[in-house]
Order: structure tokens, then C-alpha cells, then sequence
């Protein structure tokens, strides 16, 4: 590093030194030159205007002498010329051996009475001159300076000129290894607070009190360190706490990465497996759930969240999987446990089953005895009025026990259903034709919409019971609208079945209890119409055991929507997927 910065500094000086020379070199020692010369040629006009007196005062004097004399004052080449061109007297050549000069410029412009000069190679020395000529009474008289001299001072001009860049380019080389020295060692400085840094060090630090850009940059490095030590300072403790809240939690919590590695797992997680965690290897060795690890692929597919259940974790043991992917990748799985709910969930089917089972045998005595009492008394004896109170109360408790039983039976899946291939019109004609057999005379108005295509798999008889369940319920709390929409319709790869009915609506806050058992909107109209209060919760488990939905939709004063979605296909015992489309738009 330093010897690239060294040559690259070097190198840099020797471009502006060579700048620098050629910009002396061409601009201004040209304009010195120029200067030169004319101040040369201005010398000149004066040397040659006293030649040319000298010449008029001695005009029998000896030319040549003469001629000789002014070339050694002047230290010029003198020459005397009459008006036809004849030289009669040159200081460096013989007359007679040179050529007529009337056609040379300098000596027309002296004939016409001006001081004529110009700049030529001399036919007899062989060397540049510049020349002056001025006028006398029957010719010129003429002074030549030798431009070589000329020559001779630039060369010697540019000789000084690169002994001061050689000077110049010694005495950079110094400053380029004075300022790599210095540059090198902070920057050194630099890189090896750089690798601290990238070893985790975070504590490390560079001390430049230089305000050159070396020391900005050293500055805003030594800054950084310092946010990002108090950042990770916060993360390693955000950190901490979030594991600390995990291992706390009585849920097995585990998280995978994108390519399906254990990244994490809390300590109830490592207690439930015997085989322990093997963070960063394949999730398929340290858990072999084929549920679990089924979830955990979609979720890392589909970017959605997903719930199995897993039963082979641990023997005896039934989880809830619950796996959401994670904003940067991969994703985390709770397991809640179900062993004990499902064991009391169990536990109360098995009571209520057994206790409504019990119930029968006394009720249908109870309702038998109490309608041949009932014919026993005369129409108008008071006594008869309190067997036929018995009578009903005894009636709709043995129709609550068979829908308890009835319940029972679908939640605990003991319910057999034989699953045919139906066309939703064949349904929606036999709920119809039932809901005639039931309604007939209630002046309400059932109308039948199907605009549903295909077949879908379903228990005839199970659904039959979610149609009247569905219908008695309308035309209980709906009824006063005189009219009942009954339909279907396709939604993607299901079909949706719906019952509108135009009634006084049901309260947003009671929506969502719908389906409870027991769960009545209005208890004292409920109990008038000898409902049970189990109608939409057997409605319910009915549609989930077909791998459907169902769901409830009203508004105040315009009726309520009850309608669930069935697969075309059938998946038996599967949750059920959630679904946006509003019933009836």
C-alpha cells in the first residue's frame, strides 16, 4: 500500500512539474523571445540611423573601413549599397562576390525614404539575419544581427529551465516520501480499526485529531463504532429479554431458517425432545413429525401462517402446531399443548352423551304418561292445563338430549358420513322441499337462487340437518320479513351456500357467538319457540367435518346472511379455511 501511494503521489508531482515547464517553455519564453527580438530590432533602427550619418559626414572616407568599424560597435554586419543594388562595402564578405540587393525588401523600403527591416537566411554566410536598412543620398547603408546568438540565448534559457525542473522533481520525490510516510501510517491506523470492527470488536477506536479529509473520514469511522456498539449494546439486549420471555413460556417455541435448519429453540422445546437440539442442522433430525414438518414447508412456501396437529412428538402426547414465517426468513412454530383439553373435552362428550342417553328412557315415559293424563281430564278441568305444561317441558328436554346427543356425536367424529357426489341444486330442492313439509301455512316466501356448477361430496343427511337447522332458525328470528332467499353460488374451487332473511337483523356484538352452544341473542323468544340453543352449533360441526365454513353476516333492521362454503372436493376433518366473500353481496 505505501509504495503504491508513493508513486501515485510521485507521479502526480511529475505531471505538474512537466505543466509547469511546458507552460514556461511554450507561453513564456516565446513572449521572451519576442521581446527580445524586437528590442533588438529596435536597437537596430537606431545603430543603422547612424551608420547612416557616419557615412553622409565621411563621404570620401574608406567605406570598407568605415563599414569594419560601425560592425564592431555594433556588433552587427554592416553593408553599404547604392541606389541599383552594387554593394560597395560589407564588413564580412568580399563586394564583389555578392549578388545585387536591389530586389531585397529591407533596401526598397530605404530607397523610398523609410527604415526598411526583415528577417531571411543570408545567401552568402548561410545563417539567419535580421535586417535593417535606413536611406542615404544615392543608395542604403545596412546593419544584420545575427539570430543564432539569438538561438544561443534560448537554448541557454531552456537549459536553466530543466535544471530547475530536475531540481523541482528531486526535491518532489522528497515530499511524496514525507507525505506517504504520513498517509500510510493513518491509514494503516484505518484498516486495522476497520479489522477490530469486523472481528465484533466493537470497543474499538481511532484516534485522528487531523481536520484534513483523512481525519473526517477517521472521525465518522470512530462515530460509528460508537452507535453501532450502543445499537448491538440494545439488540444483545432485546436479545436476552426475548429469550428469557421464550424460555419462560410453557409452549414449545422453535424457529428454522429459509433452507430448513434449527435455528432456535426455548428450553420447554429441548425438555420435550430426548434426542436434543441440533442447532444449524436439518429440522428433520431433531423433530420427525411428518404434521409438524409439513407445516413448517408451507409456511416457508406459501408466506402464510398454518396449523397442524401433532400427535407423534410424544408418545401419548397432542400438539397444536401454529408455524408463522418470519419477516426476514424462515420461520417460528408454538406448539401448544392439547393432551389435557382434549382429554376434559373428551371427558364432558362422554357426560353429556351419557347423561342425555340416560335422559331418554325417563323423558319418553314422562311425555307418555303425561298424554294419557292428558286424556284423562275434561278440556275445561284446570288439572289438564298442568299435564299438558309438563308434557311440553318434557318434550323439549328429550329434544334437547338428542341434540346433545347429535352433537356429541359429530364432535367426537363418531358420527359416520357416507359421502356422495351431489349437484348443490339436488340440495337446495330436497331443503325446500322439507322446509314446505315444516312452514307450510306460515305465510313466509322461500325463493331458491342457484347459480352454483359441478358436484360437491357430502353426507345427504347431515346436510339435510344443516339446511332445517339453518331454515328454522330464519324463519324464528327472521320470519317477520315474510321472505327467505335460499341459494348457492361458486367461489374459486368451493361452493357457497347461503339463507337470507329479511328480518330485524342481529347485533354486530352477538356475530361472533353465533355458533356457541346454548348461545341465545333473545333468551325469552328462544325458550317461546322451543328452541335449544344447539341448532348452529351442530350446524357447524357438521360443515367442519365436510372441510368447510360456516358464517353468519347481518346488519341492524336488514336481516342477517347465515351461509358456510363446501369443498368440491372432500377433505375429510380438515380446519377450516378462512374466507373473506361476503355471502350476498
Amino acid at each position: 500500500m505505501r509504495g503504491r501511494i508513493f508513486l501515485k503521489l510521485f507521479f502526480a508531482y511529475l505531471v505538474v512539474i512537466a505543466a509547469c515547464t511546458l507552460t514556461l517553455d511554450i507561453a513564456i519564453r516565446r513572449a521572451w523571445v519576442n521581446s527580445l527580438q524586437t528590442e533588438i530590432e529596435s536597437s537596430l533602427r537606431e545603430k543603422v540611423q547612424l551608420f547612416a550619418l557616419r557615412v553622409q559626414a565621411e563621404r570620401n572616407a574608406d567605406l570598407p573601413s568605415i563599414a569594419r568599424v560601425v560592425s564592431k560597435a555594433a556588433n552587427a554586419r554592416a553593408t553599404v549599397i547604392t541606389s541599383d543594388g552594387l554593394v560597395l562595402a560589407d564588413s564580412d564578405a568580399n563586394p564583389a562576390d555578392m549578388e545585387n540587393h536591389a530586389t531585397r525588401p529591407e533596401f526598397v523600403a530605404a530607397l523610398h525614404g523609410n527604415i526598411g527591416t526583415n528577417t531571411r537566411r543570408s545567401h552568402t554566410l548561410g545563417i539567419n539575419f535580421l535586417y535593417t536598412a535606413a536611406p542615404i543620398p544615392g543608395g542604403a547603408v545596412r546593419l544584420a544581427y545575427p539570430l543564432s546568438a539569438l538561438d544561443a540565448i534560448t537554448g541557454q534559457v531552456r537549459h536553466t529551465l530543466l535544471l530547475s525542473s530536475l531540481l523541482a522533481a528531486a526535491l518532489a520525490l522528497l515530499l511524496a516520501s514525507f507525505a506517504t510516510q504520513n498517509i500510510s501510517r493513518r491509514l494503516k491506523a484505518i484498516v486495522y480499526f476497520a479489522d477490530r470492527i469486523a472481528a465484533g470488536d466493537l470497543s474499538a477506536r481511532i484516534a485522528e485529531d487531523s481536520t484534513d479529509e483523512i481525519g473526517k473520514v477517521a472521525t465518522a469511522l470512530d462515530k460509528t463504532a460508537r452507535q453501532l456498539q450502543e445499537v448491538f449494546a440494545q439488540v444483545e439486549s432485546s436479545r436476552q429479554e426475548l429469550e428469557a420471555l421464550l424460555n419462560s413460556m410453557q409452549e414449545a417455541v422453535i424457529a428454522v431458517s429459509n433452507d430448513g435448519r434449527l435455528m432456535w429453540a426455548n428450553q420447554r422445546m429441548e425438555r420435550m425432545l430426548p434426542t436434543g437440539i441440533r442447532r444449524n442442522g436439518k429440522i428433520i433430525e431433531t423433530v420427525r413429525d411428518p404434521e409438524f414438518l409439513r407445516g413448517v414447508q408451507e409456511a416457508l412456501e406459501s408466506r402464510r401462517v398454518t396449523s397442524t396437529r401433532v400427535s407423534t412428538l410424544l408418545p401419548g402426547r397432542t400438539f397444536t402446531a401454529t408455524t408463522a414465517p418470519m419477516p426476514g426468513g424462515g420461520a417460528v412454530a408454538v406448539l401448544h399443548d392439547l393432551t389435557e383439553t382434549e382429554r376434559v373435552e373428551k371427558t364432558r362428550r362422554d357426560f353429556i352423551a351419557n347423561v342425555s342417553h340416560e335422559l331418554r328412557t325417563p323423558l319418553t315415559s314422562i311425555q307418555g304418561y303425561a298424554e294419557t293424563l292428558s286424556e284423562a281430564f275434561r278440556e275445561d278441568d284446570p288439572a289438564r292445563e298442568f299435564v299438558e305444561i309438563i308434557r311440553r317441558n318434557a318434550q323439549r328436554m328429550y329434544r334437547l338430549t338428542e341434540d346433545l346427543l347429535t352433537l356429541a356425536r359429530v364432535e367426537s367424529g363418531e358420527q359416520r358420513m357416507e359421502f356422495h357426489a351431489v349437484t348443490p341444486g339436488e340440495l337446495l330442492a330436497e331443503a325446500e322441499l322439507n322446509f314446505q313439509d315444516h312452514h307450510r301455512g306460515a305465510g313466509i316466501e322461500l325463493s331458491v337462487m342457484n347459480t352454483a356448477q359441478g358436484e360437491v361430496e357430502v353426507d345427504r343427511d347431515a346436510l339435510r340437518q344443516v339446511f332445517s337447522n339453518l331454515l328454522d332458525n330464519a324463519v324464528k328470528y327472521g320470519g317477520t320479513g315474510g321472505k327467505i332467499l335460499l341459494g348457492s353460488r361458486d367461489v374459486e374451487d368451493r361452493v357457497l351456500f347461503y339463507i337470507r332473511d329479511f328480518g330485524p337483523g342481529i347485533p354486530s356484538e352477538h356475530l361472533a357467538r353465533l355458533f356457541e352452544r346454548f348461545y341465545r341473542v333473545d333468551k325469552a323468544r328462544s325458550v317461546q319457540s322451543g328452541g335449544t340453543g344447539l341448532g348452529l352449533a351442530i350446524a357447524k360441526h357438521i360443515v367442519r367435518a365436510h372441510g368447510g365454513e360456516i358464517r353468519a353476516e347481518s346488519e341492524l333492521n336488514h336481516g342477517a346472511v347465515f351461509s358456510f362454503i363446501l369443498p368440491r372436493k372432500q377433505l375429510l376433518f380438515m380446519p377450516a379455511r378462512s374466507n373473506k366473500t361476503s355471502a350476498v353481496s
